[in-house]
């Protein structure tokens, strides 16, 4: 079939068009042509391979790195931890501001100061809510934080307060460590429970969490907190440089005691020389924009300085 071409001008005036029975495509002229790159080899940075210790203690109870596969766990945590880039560094950043809260609660509560990376594998030292609803540091469900002292009730969520959250997680750890017999066992209860523990033990004829086989989440939890305490105390030797500057400071505030509900907490803020935004970062645990507070209740507010 014969067919005629009919040339236009391109629009962009980069060629020609040419137009058979429907069809077109572009002559490329001198105009559109790309540029001719050097052709060179491409080369990734080096990806280097952490190193796994020679010898692990956690919460004063040893690694024992010679059992069945623990070290390629303890492995892959610690690569997923090292290449993990940003959040890693956002861990970093916020150590500096709330690992100094948390250790001096825990030395107070006599809990190995290494489960201050529990919490950082918990939520990354943020304010969060998980799928199923646990909340805040170290992740209390709803109904589990008045068990450990944490009010939870319409204006007031105390599972959102750093301190008291730890000094109830602090709680729930040694009542876990007095029926389990070991601080590693205790953690591991954090994330299934100290009755999925127990029975876990029972079924399996096994006394320690290093030879249970676990569910995948359970199983990680463990060398996910020590891979991450390796990488947190020695942040260099996996990549991540810092300076005084690049980390978040500590919030530094002073203490309003309340007696009274505040009917709007935007002008009780604004009375102290602050304003919401303000009060509710120091305060995460004010859950509404106003307080309730009962008859012999007292809350203290901190207000930064």
């Amino acid at each position: 079939m014969k067919r005629t071409w009919m040339p236009r001008q391109n629009a962009l005036g980069m060629g020609l068009v040419l137009f058979a029975s429907g069809a077109w495509w572009i002559a490329p002229t001198n105009a559109s042509k790309v540029p001719d790159f050097e052709a060179a080899p491409k080369q990734h940075s080096p990806v280097i391979s952490p190193a796994v210790p020679d010898d692990l203690a956690l919460f004063g109870e040893p690694v024992p790195l010679d059992r069945f596969g623990v070290v390629e766990a303890l492995d892959r945590e610690l690569i997923v931890n090292t290449y993990r880039h940003s959040s890693t560094m956002l861990y970093l950043k916020r150590a500096a501001r709330w690992f100094p809260v948390i250790e001096p609660i825990l030395e107070e509560e006599g809990v190995p100061l290494d489960f201050k990376y529990l919490a950082v594998i918990e939520s990354g030292l943020s304010q969060v809510v998980s799928p199923a609803g646990a909340a805040g540091f170290w992740q209390f469900m709803k109904r589990t934080g008045p068990e450990y002292g944490l009010e939870v009730a319409s204006t007031v969520d105390q599972r959102y307060h750093v301190e008291l959250a730890t000094r109830a997680a602090c709680g729930y750890l040694k009542e876990a460590h007095e029926k389990l017999g070991s601080w590693v066992l205790a953690a591991a209860s954090y994330n299934m429970g100290m009755s999925g523990v127990t029975k876990s033990l029972a079924a399996q004829h096994v006394n320690n969490y290093w030879d249970l086989h676990l569910n995948s989440e359970t199983a990680r939890y463990v060398y996910r907190l020590v891979a991450l305490r390796e990488v947190m105390e020695k942040p260099d030797q996996f990549g991540f440089q810092l300076t005084a500057q690049d980390v978040y400071a500590p919030l530094e505030g002073s203490e309003v005691l309340v007696t009274d509900g505040i009917e709007d907490l935007a002008s009780f803020a604004i009375t102290q020389g602050t304003n919401l935004r303000e009060l509710k970062a120091f305060n995460p645990w004010l859950r509404r924009d106003h307080l309730e507070v009962g008859e012999g209740q007292v809350y203290a507010l901190r207000i930064p300085d």
